[in-house]
């Protein structure tokens, strides 16, 4: 397991398990670093509209494996905890609160 840190330098868990299932992914199988420094220094943060108590964090790769697109880092929030759910590559940001930067 892996910790790492968010935009607000928050921990947040990465475990063995989701990087093996979000690497197992062709297209993903080499954007582990991406994923740290997405979630570490995104360009956009969207609360999720379907778990409240999740972010989506989104920053722009130019030359994936599938194109230019967006990686998407998705974090769960309690209290005392934060763990990494998935990772996924898109062609757009998903609509809902923007978090972050501040409008």
């Amino acid at each position: 397991m892996k910790t790492l840190r968010d935009f607000q330098d928050r921990p947040v868990r990465l475990t063995d398990e989701r990087l093996a299932h979000i690497l197992d992914h062709p297209e993903m199988a080499s954007l582990e670093g991406a994923l740290v420094e997405t979630l570490a220094h995104p360009s956009l943060v969207i609360q999720s509209r379907s778990d409240s108590s999740a972010t989506l964090s989104y920053r722009y790769y130019l030359g994936t494996q599938v194109g230019d697109k967006w990686l998407c880092v998705v974090v769960k929030y309690s209290t005392d905890d934060a763990f990494v759910l998935t990772a996924y590559l898109t062609n757009q940001p998903k609509k809902g609160e923007q978090l972050w930067p501040k409008k």
